[in-house]
């Protein structure tokens, strides 16, 4: 087989299975928006959940934001399906076309109104990582000094969450704040796009004991594809080892991607490097591993020795297993 060509054994596992990718910012202002949808549809993929809103949003703006982006999913039905549930993401598959989802990033925009955990819901948001790098009312973010933990106020966040069928996801809260979330939750606690600190230490990283902790919840550590959280270029030799390190230690069922791509890179570095509270510490120019890649992924675990079966397990049926609890 030539250098850079897909063995048919490869093309054929990405044709049988269901490929999901967590985590794309719908950032319309910098392009990450419907216009790199046909990216994730050619290359395979049956669902992408996507975050129009964030701790930098009220209500008012995070309503409009999700009115924009369900509109463009909706207003797109010959290629796009607004997903809320596990059968959405089947029936879209099944007619050949992208199941889009929504996630929150941060939960400032309920405004302390507990009430409008369940509004999002019913807009479409399933899954929240409720603090973004930086405390807030619910509790710790991954780039504090110091973390204090779950809040009074965040723990009834995690409680109306649970009740809902809203998903919580560690991806930027802070060390004991997730492991606090960890110990109360009755649904599978996820990390939707973040690396593993035992492969390269960063704030932003899983630690054992909450990868350990994560698994028992019946959770998924959603494999970012950013160089900054590798730690080194977005190469399949670079995301294998953080894949590998999860499978070997918690086992294949707990590990999935989570490549939060970003278009407009150059936008990126200017936007962490105007906010030195929210983004510590120094950053590399920052670079992601793309929908297109998957496939030649998908080889370089075969030729690793993974299993179809564990190949397809962590391309999207781990995610769904924990998006069951969508109700």
């Amino acid at each position: 087989m030539a250098s850079g060509e897909l063995s048919e054994r490869a093309a054929q596992l990405c044709r049988d299975s269901v490929i999901i990718d967590m985590v794309l910012p719908y950032e319309f202002e910098i392009g990450n928006d419907v216009r790199l949808f046909p990216r994730w549809a050619n290359s395979g993929f049956s669902f992408l959940s996507v975050h129009p809103a964030g701790d930098r949003h009220t209500v008012g703006e995070a309503v409009r934001r999700i009115a924009r982006c369900r509109n463009d999913i909706l207003s797109r039905s010959d290629c796009y399906v607004l997903v809320e549930t596990v059968d959405d993401i089947h029936r879209a598959r099944a007619a050949g076309k992208l199941g889009v989802g929504l996630h929150l990033e941060g939960s400032r925009l309920l405004e302390r109104d507990l009430n409008m955990v369940e509004v999002y819901y019913q807009l479409g948001v399933r899954f929240c990582h409720p603090v973004f790098n930086q405390q807030q009312e619910f509790g710790g973010g991954s780039g504090d000094p110091v973390d204090g933990g779950l809040t009074r106020w965040g723990r009834r966040v995690v409680q109306e969450m649970n009740r809902v069928g809203m998903l919580l996801d560690g991806a930027h809260v802070g060390y004991r704040t997730t492991m606090d979330i960890m110990e109360m939750t009755t649904l599978p606690f996820i990390f939707s796009h973040n690396g593993l600190c035992g492969v390269y230490d960063h704030f932003r990283n899983v630690e054992d004991d909450q990868l350990r902790a994560c698994a028992k919840t019946g959770g998924v550590v959603g494999v970012s594809g950013a160089n900054n959280y590798l730690g080194d270029e977005p190469t399949n030799e670079t995301l294998f080892r953080h894949i590998d390190y999860v499978v070997q230690r918690v086992g294949p069922d707990h590990v999935g991607i989570g490549f939060d791509y970003v278009d407009a890179t150059e936008l990126l570095n200017a936007f962490v490097k105007s906010r030195p509270d929210e983004w510590p510490g120094s950053w590399r120019p920052w670079k992601f591993a793309t929908p297109e890649q998957v496939p030649s992924l998908v080889d370089f675990l075969l030729n690793r020795g993974y299993s179809d079966s564990t190949i397809k397990k962590l391309l999207g049926e781990n995610w769904l297993r924990v998006a069951a609890a969508w109700k």
